[in-house]
């Protein structure tokens, strides 16, 4: 199964959770400034909620994305104070004709004063375990 692993990040909270993604899975994470080239049977693909929602650059990449590209789409995602970006990529992703994956992850993230030192091992444990449980039923 090829697996490919994108993000988005402002603070670098979601390029961690992507790094450990990727490694579970042995596809290096990349941002989401780099296409995807070749077919993906699983794209994991992180953002972040930024007050009112996920970043517009997110959007747009999420826009370029094919259903005959990209067969699934996991997400995972960080945030200070909402719960997740699941959501508003899930609609973007629905409205390109692809399907996501019903679970997600989702962590805190430090942000100024809250949440410091998160994600933490534990939330990138934690990633990676969500990830390796993802790839294994995707395709069966």
């Amino acid at each position: 199964m090829q697996c490919e692993v994108r993000y988005f990040t402002r603070s670098g909270n979601t390029k961690k959770l992507a790094d450990a993604i990727g490694s579970a899975v042995n596809a290096p994470a990349k941002p989401i400034e780099e296409p995807i080239k070749e077919p993906v049977d699983l794209l994991f693909l992180g953002g972040s909620v930024y007050g009112a929602g996920i970043d517009n650059s997110l959007k747009a990449f999420i826009a370029t994305l094919k259903s005959d590209q990209v067969k699934k789409v996991a997400v995972f995602s960080t945030a200070a104070i909402l719960t997740s970006a699941y959501p508003e990529m899930k609609k973007c992703l629905d409205a390109q004709g692809i399907p996501v994956e019903k679970r997600e992850f989702h962590c805190r993230g430090k942000f100024a004063m809250l949440h410091r030192g998160r994600p933490n091992q534990q939330d990138l444990t934690d990633a990676m375990t969500f990830a390796k449980g993802v790839a294994a039923t995707t395709g069966n």
